[in-house]
């Protein structure tokens, strides 16, 4: 596995973006300050119960469904806050548009590399099940096929899934965007844009714990600094500094994998490599094993279930904007098709 990295930087590489909420800029009404602090509170709530308990926790597939399916509430909380804020898409700036296009089609494109390695993840099921099945009869001439199929179970989850190769420069990219454009004259506008800028941090976050889990590369790991006039500040803080300097220790250490469920199975099959050796596999030595087998699959399939949830969110997202644009006649530009869900 790579070594960590240092933490880079913060990501504020076109200035600090706070600037657009100064003092010079028109006062909020109460209404308008009431739904910001609102969605802020919820979001800091959100990511604070992100916050693992346990270092066992941290990069656990129950951990990865849980961040996924608090990022399908969070990125729902931010379109009820546009209802909320009657700011209809005729009023939106074309930057804002490219700005929240070019966003969602790059996370879509993280959840189909996402989906992918789950689903890889997931095809290693049947190695396991033929493993245990061989292993279950006790019988001496089973003994070495459960083994071959030990074996190929720990080479498939060693081999590298080339479609999350691109989940490194997508993350990148989308640290460009947590720069706040200039808002001009519209109250409203400041609203979103900050409220967006969390839901931005959230989810690149979150989605660099993902690519460096699925991936066993460090360098998508990442540090995003944020401003302590966020309400959010000191929870996400707190979750990305928990989450890193264990995730950190776990990539210098020489396990099969940095995921701990597959962790599991591969040192339940350790344990028994002696009795396989020795020709006779006692039924309650197996349990072990049969458990961290149940756990790997459902937890693959949770995960795998969020994961879908959050890409149909961002789907129905972008298809309900591109809609509105062609109803207002939107120059044809910006009027891209959406990527659909790939097949894996």
């Amino acid at each position: 596995m790579a070594r960590p990295q240092d933490p880079p930087r913060g990501f504020f590489p076109f200035g600090n973006p706070f600037k657009n909420l100064s003092s010079k800029n028109p006062v909020l009404s109460s209404n308008l300050l009431s739904l910001l602090n609102t969605f802020e509170t919820n979001l800091a709530s959100s990511i604070t119960k992100l916050v693992p308990k346990e270092k066992s926790q941290i990069l656990t597939l129950s951990w990865m469904s849980q961040a996924m399916a608090s990022l399908c509430q969070t990125h729902n909380a931010i379109k009820t806050l546009i209802t909320d804020l009657e700011l209809p898409v005729s009023d939106w700036e074309d930057k804002w548009v490219d700005i929240y296009l070019d966003i969602s089609v790059k996370l879509l494109d993280l959840c189909n590399a996402f989906s992918s390695e789950l689903s890889r993840l997931n095809q290693g099921h049947l190695f396991l099940q033929f493993a245990l099945h061989n292993l279950g009869t006790n019988a001496p001439q089973n003994l070495p096929k459960a083994q071959s199929s030990l074996d190929a179970w720990k080479q498939h989850i060693v081999s590298k899934n080339p479609r999350l190769e691109s989940c490194h420069a997508i993350l990148t990219s989308l640290v460009q965007t947590l720069n706040l454009p200039k808002v001009k004259n519209s109250a409203k506008g400041k609203v979103l844009m900050r409220a967006l800028y969390g839901v931005k941090v959230k989810t690149l976050y979150i989605s660099g714990v993902f690519a460096a889990a699925f991936s066993g590369s460090s360098q998508n790991l990442l540090y995003v600094t944020v401003s302590n006039e966020l309400p959010w500040a000191p929870s996400f803080m707190d979750m990305q500094n928990t989450m890193n300097s264990e995730i950190k220790n776990i990539f210098l250490s020489d396990g099969l994998t940095v995921m701990k469920e597959l962790e599991a199975v591969d040192s339940g099959v350790k344990q028994l490599a002696p009795a396989i050796q020795q020709g006779s596999i006692d039924p309650i030595s197996l349990q072990p094993l049969k458990d961290s087998v149940t756990e790997l699959t459902s937890g693959i399939d949770l995960v795998s279930k969020e994961v879908d949830c959050f890409f149909k969110i961002l789907l129905s997202g972008r298809d309900t904007l591109l809609e509105n644009l062609r109803s207002i006649g939107a120059p044809t530009t910006v009027l891209a098709t959406s990527p659909k869900k790939q097949r894996v």
